[in-house]
């Protein structure tokens, strides 16, 4: 009886090493090869901070996303082979803000909360 209840955990032992070897170069080959961008954003609060970051974690390839609200400047570590600066300036723009010289897309800058929106520009009502 006693041999019978090792005999699982036995063949769960030995199985276990050979598990870990087998994925242990797939997470070697993820963090070989990313770059870094910087975009400069019209970010203005700590919910823009976490609307872009969040956006960003959706876009394949980025690995992180931080923006740095006092200097507005957003950096993305992303695969150069999934995607390119250029496609993330562009994701930036569909979440609302500003990148770089590029402006924010206007649908999704409208729907920006108001503590969001730039404070130097003068928004109207369509009601």
């Amino acid at each position: 009886m006693k041999f019978l209840l090792a005999l699982p955990l036995f063949a769960l032992l030995s199985f276990s090493p050979n598990a870990q070897a087998q994925t242990a170069p797939a997470t070697a080959a993820k963090t070989g090869n990313v770059a870094t961008a910087q975009f400069k954003t019209s970010a203005v609060c700590d919910m823009c901070k976490a609307r872009l970051e969040k956006s960003l974690a959706y876009e394949k390839g980025v690995q992180s996303a931080t923006l740095d609200v006092p200097s507005k400047v957003l950096t993305v570590t992303y695969r150069p082979d999934k995607t390119t600066p250029a496609n993330l300036r562009t994701a930036v723009q569909k979440t609302g803000y500003d990148a770089d010289e590029l402006t924010a897309d206007a649908r999704a800058y409208n729907r920006l909360p108001d503590c969001c929106k730039k404070t130097n520009t003068v928004h109207t009502d369509a009601h």
